[in-house]
């Protein structure tokens, strides 16, 4: 495993550490409705632009806003990455992660980097969840803006409300609907790295990872 890859897996497993105490201790001070909750982790989002898995003071300031059941899914992501790096040591390879490049709350590119946001909707579902529709905004006059929307999945956890996933909605930029679950979980087997779906080429070669 080279140094960069080392001090990414420890700053993770840092960040991980304070993930899992800060929920704990500061689910007082969040506030009591879905789209308020959603309002304030937004806010610290286009404040601190977080790329990947968020680490050290980003992860302690977000860590309250999520859920159990996400920071465990984080977690597990942060192990299928160190066995990764385990079974493909070369230094020259990129780690095909989905949300290596990624804002885990906006979307990939430009999306990762929102410089606005505003809440549109909140919609119950029947599960007892709640989706809270954000408008988020990219770029800066005299630029068009570059305008998307995402549906924050919302919880109830311990009396209080979480965020528990991020629908990326389909737009000109996104041809399917997406996950932030699922980037976490893509080309893992829980905390094991078992590659990309595979697919043969025109060929017929033996599919490439």
């Amino acid at each position: 495993m080279n140094l960069f890859r080392s001090i990414l897996l420890l700053q993770l497993s840092a960040a991980l550490a304070l993930a899992q105490s800060a929920p704990q201790s500061t689910p007082a001070n969040l506030p009591n409705q879905p789209d308020a909750l959603v309002r304030s982790l937004y806010t610290e989002v286009v404040a601190h632009h977080p790329i990947g898995i968020p680490r050290g003071e980003e992860m302690k300031i977000l860590a309250p806003y999520l859920s159990k059941a996400l920071l465990h899914r984080i977690d597990v992501a942060v192990d299928c990455a160190a066995d990764y790096d385990r079974q493909y040591p070369d230094p020259s390879l990129k780690p095909p992660f989905a949300w290596l490049e990624a804002g885990l709350f906006s979307g990939d590119d430009e999306q990762a980097e929102p410089r606005a946001f505003q809440i549109e909707k909140t919609q119950s579902q029947d599960d007892g969840s709640f989706r809270v529709y954000v408008r988020l905004t990219w770029g800066t006059p005299p630029e068009k803006p570059y305008v998307w929307q995402v549906a924050a999945v919302v919880v109830r956890e311990d009396a209080h409300f979480v965020l528990d996933d991020v629908i990326y909605l389909k737009d000109q930029g996104r041809e399917t609907e997406a996950r932030l679950s699922e980037y976490l979980s893509a080309g893992c087997d829980g905390p094991r790295w078992v590659g990309r779906v595979k697919q043969t080429d025109d060929k017929g070669d033996k599919p490439k990872q």
